[in-house]
């Protein structure tokens, strides 16, 4: 930790990666006025919602091939600019259907920021460091949709909330592009020598796998938290956007807190199991007090719970690739995760339109059992570790 060069590099991959976040994973604070300005049914808006983790899916291993080829620096520059151009048009877009095929594309952009700021921590930082730093890392999503949350509450119409994610996206890109220096490239791939797939083992993709599992009930308490309150309880909106907003706060410590204690362990995989437990247990709980007194500190607890282990799967993917694929296999990890997160919303959405919020988080809680059940064991090897940068 006393490296300040690689700290800085990590802060800037976090802004890069956070400005993104906003947008992407920031849409569910507009769900309300999509229902209002567009007349959209829940079902509808929540797949509106769900357009941006869509866009990416085509673009994730496209932007970690371009990372691992032309390094971290291009990627996330023309990335984040080009997703601050789309979000212009989508401010202006008239119609429903032009909305969402430049919210579409704005995810295809906006996923350069991925697989770009992972290898920033996987270049930079030995592995005693990496939980940590990925922890940071993995906090810029949970920040970038409290910021999201703050930001439609001060421009609550879904004009003004788009333009002012376009701005940031533009801003933070520049700052990204003057400032952000590219680790130093493993000697194999700096020489063009092809590396082997990191894909012969199982282990991979059972964590892809169990990865995308947990997306479920990540998406299912943080997409329908602010609709539930408003809708269940009367909240006011403004009220209600702050406490989701704090739940992703605790989110972020939540993801700090699994790094350090995967750090301590020694081990992505063990911590990433127990917690994908501690998930269920909660979920189901929720499922059964969702109609009581205690639905509200439920959802918040639930949505912070459900996306602190993300930076274990992405810290352990990373890993097993090695540095040569980190990039691609990064993509993969966020590709398998966001098709699971552009369908998620919708059919949420259809399920508590159709039964209730109950059974809905019931089955996100049984999706968490399987991804315990999912996670592989400790390979008894792990890939070759990139050599420590020192700056």
């Amino acid at each position: 930790m006393r490296n300040p060069h690689r700290w800085a590099m990590l802060s800037l991959g976090m802004a890069g990666n956070g400005a993104a976040c906003v947008f992407i994973y920031g849409l569910p604070f507009l769900l309300p006025a999509f229902q209002s300005e567009r007349g959209l049914s829940l079902a509808q808006a929540g797949f509106l919602v769900g357009a941006p983790s869509l866009g990416m899916l085509g673009t994730l291993v496209l932007w970690g091939w371009i990372t691992d080829r032309f390094g971290e620096r291009l990627a996330m520059t023309s990335g984040l600019a080009l997703t601050g151009a789309l979000l212009l048009g989508a401010a202006y877009a008239e119609s429903t259907l032009l909305l969402g095929a430049c919210a579409v594309l704005a995810g295809a952009a906006g996923a350069s920021v991925n697989a770009s700021s992972g290898r920033v921590v996987l270049g930079w930082f030995p592995k005693e460091q990496r939980g940590v730093a990925m922890g940071l890392r993995q906090t810029a999503l949970p920040l970038g949709v409290a910021c999201a949350g703050l930001l439609t509450t001060v421009f609550p119409t879904v004009r003004a909330a788009l333009l002012a994610m376009a701005v940031l996206c533009l801003g933070v890109g520049l700052l990204v592009g003057l400032l952000v220096v590219d680790p130093p490239r493993p000697e194999a791939a700096a020489s063009g020598v092809r590396a082997a797939s990191p894909y012969r083992s199982r282990a991979l993709w059972r964590v892809h796998a169990a990865s995308m599992l947990l997306v479920v009930p990540q998406f299912a308490t943080s997409a329908f938290a602010l609709a539930y309150l408003i809708g269940e309880h009367d909240w006011d909106p403004a009220v209600a956007g702050a406490l989701v907003s704090g739940a992703q706060i605790l989110g972020a410590v939540g993801r700090l807190a699994c790094g350090r204690w995967s750090d301590l362990a020694g081990s992505r995989l063990r911590p990433m199991r127990r917690l994908a437990v501690g998930n269920a247990a909660v979920m189901l709980l929720l499922a059964v007090g969702i109609a009581t007194p205690i639905g509200t500190p439920l959802i918040i607890a639930a949505t912070a719970i459900a996306m602190s282990g993300n930076g274990l799967a992405f810290t352990a993917v990373s890993e097993l690739a090695g540095p040569s694929w980190a990039g691609r296999v990064m993509g993969v990890q966020n590709t398998g995760q966001n098709l699971v997160a552009a369908l998620t919303p919708g059919f949420v959405g259809a399920l508590i339109t159709s039964t209730s919020y109950g059974v809905a988080y019931a089955v996100a809680g049984l999706f968490a059992l399987a991804a315990a059940s999912a996670t592989p064991a400790e390979p008894a090897a792990a890939a070759p570790e990139p050599a420590s940068a020192s700056a």
